[in-house]
């Protein structure tokens, strides 16, 4: 059984940081772990993935600025934010594919490859 659960966000001026962590329970050795997010009125959007290895990959909106890790050893996934802007502002939610097929590639519709989700965070970016 996987558990996930998000902690970290909270509110912040454009320009400052966050970093979010999700706190894993289960076998996720050979999992892909992502993390998504939610804007009012929008689909879930993929934010970062990475895989077994620590390969990250990311969307194109938040290259340069977000930087995603994972922790075995502190079963964590986490998610460094900088340099964030207004439209960064969603509930945050981590993401486990147990199947071992690696992480799909970065476009839309992703989530349908997650299974296991976290009850999200919300964080908030005022300009």
């Amino acid at each position: 059984q996987v558990q996930l659960m998000e902690s970290g966000g909270g509110s912040v001026q454009a320009g400052g940081s966050l970093r979010l962590s999700c706190a894993v329970s289960g076998n996720t050795y050979s999992a892909c772990l992502g993390w998504f997010r939610q804007a009012p009125g929008k689909e879930r959007e993929l934010v970062a993935l990475i895989e077994s290895d620590g390969t990250p990959s990311y969307a194109d909106s938040v290259k340069g600025r977000f930087t995603v890790s994972r922790d075995y050893a502190r079963h964590s996934l986490d998610l460094q934010m900088n340099n964030l802007e207004p439209e960064d502002t969603a509930i945050y939610y981590c993401a486990a594919d147990l199947i071992p097929r690696g992480c799909p590639t970065v476009a839309p519709g992703r989530a349908s490859f997650f299974a296991h989700w976290g009850q999200g965070t919300q964080v908030i970016v005022s300009s």
